[in-house]
């Protein structure tokens, strides 16, 4: 069943574990991820970045919506990530989406504030969470270069939910994107102080590669939604490899069945370090 992103993760914040919200592309990796979070009795974020393809963000909707009617016991968000405008939000929302992600994380204070504020008044008045950042979470293969620039701070943070009125907030404490240049290097106490002063669920951009001690400690510090995508795609690559090397003749369908299960399989692991399964 379709529901709105916060449900899910107030829920999670409350009971202490984490969501995993994993990028998907087209329908494969969508089945993948809500097989996987019916398999583990796991709410689910289904993320789709509209940069991917702008034009297919209607097709991503109705097979969401498709396998939401398939799989009616699952709680599924369908969620917006990283939209840059007004704009974009709006695509999203006729396209069905149940949450948008405001992303002005590398606007000036101010002008994120008044983008994220304006789409929380339009969202909110037909019963669409948002998400957005504060701080800027960069690329892993500048990791040298980008980690220490958009660190969140707690003053920040506590300013910017009060002024937007936004329902969780993605907040920059040492991830990246990607795949790192480097070993990652999480602030944990600034996720304790942030924790502390901040009511609603927290996020956290750039799980893959990160470890997992990393993500478990932080979940347990107070992240509620850890978004994965390049862990999820090269497991799928590696799955794909492995059943090469073992057949020699893989058809057009094993290719995908191979890369949906190493996709999958993934995404299992990761619902299970989070604590979310058995969760509905």
């Amino acid at each position: 069943m379709l529901v709105r992103m916060d449900e899910i993760l107030n829920r999670a914040k409350k009971e202490g574990y984490g969501v995993v919200a994993p990028n998907v592309f087209n329908q494969d990796t969508i089945e993948s991820a809500i097989v996987a979070a019916n398999k583990m009795r796991s709410p689910i974020i289904i993320a789709f970045g509209e940069m991917v393809d702008e034009g297919s963000i209607f097709e991503i909707g109705d097979i969401v919506r498709f396998y939401s009617r398939r799989f009616s016991e699952i709680p599924i968000a369908l969620h917006l990530d990283h939209g840059k405008s007004y704009g974009s939000a709006v695509r999203a929302i006729r396209a069905g989406f149940t949450s948008i992600m405001v992303d002005g994380s590398e606007l000036p204070f101010d002008e994120n504030v008044y983008l994220t504020k304006e789409i929380c008044k339009m969202a909110h008045a037909i019963e669409i969470s948002v998400e957005a950042e504060i701080g800027h979470v960069g690329q892993g293969v500048q990791y040298d270069k980008d980690r220490d620039r958009g660190l969140t701070s707690a003053e920040e943070a506590v300013k910017f939910v009060e002024q937007t009125d936004v329902d969780c907030l993605a907040v920059a404490i040492g991830t990246a994107h990607g795949h790192y240049i480097g070993s990652p290097k999480l602030d944990f106490k600034r996720l304790e102080t942030i924790k502390k002063e901040v009511n609603v669920p927290l996020v956290l951009h750039g799980g893959s590669s990160t470890g997992d001690e990393n993500l478990k400690k932080a979940v347990e510090l107070g992240i509620s939604k850890v978004n994965i995508a390049t862990d999820l795609l090269t497991a799928g690559v590696k799955c794909i490899k492995d059943e090469f090397n073992q057949k020699k003749d893989l058809s057009y369908l094993d290719i995908i069945e191979a890369g949906a299960k190493g996709y999958g399989d993934m995404l299992t692991h990761y619902i299970r370090l989070f604590g979310s399964n058995n969760k509905i």
